[in-house]
């Protein structure tokens, strides 16, 4: 079995399977994705994916603000934030992080905001997904910073493996998407066989970043199965021994999952 550690499932095009999520999920189960995690990026949509993962049984997600959807001058409430992170079905906190790359102008703003996405998690104790574009030093500072007594993750990771062995000394974990698959990605491929195998995650990131050969198209959940075949490739390994051992790490780090 695999999981989707990350997909935005409230954002999906779902042209390909007329329109219909519960089609694109099923689609996804058929080739072996068990379990889905769908991420929180604003507090308007904090609804949508709480309303789906009550809807499925194979669907958790969490919630938070995505620096790149922050109110101008404006951090998200921490109240806010506990009490969204209160349903029974929110497992993690995020996406938060930094993004230099489209909005470095924003610096503070964002380092503020993720501040208190670390906070909220010192307090619930649910782990922190993490977001992070052209800000490796800052990234790492915060959460050298907050010193959590529990795990994250770097999802959609896009560094070198100088900041993958940083997150990795501060116990984080990394989540690969397609990205892995694209030609001019051999830094990353790099990463992908240097993570330790109890540290590795996969995700799509769904709707975005379809892996080759779909690149170019809207992403989708079953896509998974192709990140997970590629990193197991350049890890000669078996698909069957990495899904195995991606599912288990991802119970690991999100132990309020439910999955089977």
């Amino acid at each position: 079995m695999l999981v989707d550690s990350h997909c935005h499932l409230d954002r999906l095009d779902l042209s390909a399977h007329q329109g219909s999520l519960d089609a694109a999920l099923q689609a996804a189960r058929g080739r072996g994705v068990g379990h889905f995690l769908c991420i929180g990026v604003s507090a308007d949509n904090a609804s949508a994916v709480k309303a789906l993962s009550e809807r499925y049984a194979d669907v958790d997600c969490s919630v938070g603000i995505h620096p790149l959807d922050l109110a101008p001058d404006q951090t998200p409430a921490l109240d806010w934030l506990l009490g969204e992170l209160a349903h029974p079905h929110a497992v993690a906190i995020g996406e938060t992080g930094l993004d230099y790359h489209y909005e470095p102008e924003a610096a503070q703003l964002q380092q503020a905001s993720f501040r208190l996405h670390l906070e909220a998690s010192r307090q619930t104790g649910k782990p922190v997904i993490v977001h992070t574009r052209s800000a490796q030093a800052d990234t790492l500072a915060l959460l050298r910073e907050a010193n959590l007594p529990q795990a994250g993750v770097l999802h959609c990771f896009t560094e070198e493996w100088d900041m993958a062995r940083a997150a990795l000394d501060l116990g984080y974990y990394i989540s690969l998407s397609g990205i892995v698959t694209f030609r001019n990605a051999e830094a990353l491929r790099e990463v992908a066989r240097r993570v330790p195998a109890d540290r590795l995650l996969v995700e799509t990131d769904s709707p975005y970043l379809a892996p080759v050969p779909h690149r170019g198209k809207p992403n989708l959940p079953e896509y998974v199965r192709e990140v997970a075949e590629f990193i197991a490739s350049i890890r000669s390994e078996s698909y069957e021994n990495l899904a195995r051992q991606t599912t288990e790490n991802f119970k690991r780090l999100f132990p309020l999952a439910r999955v089977a």
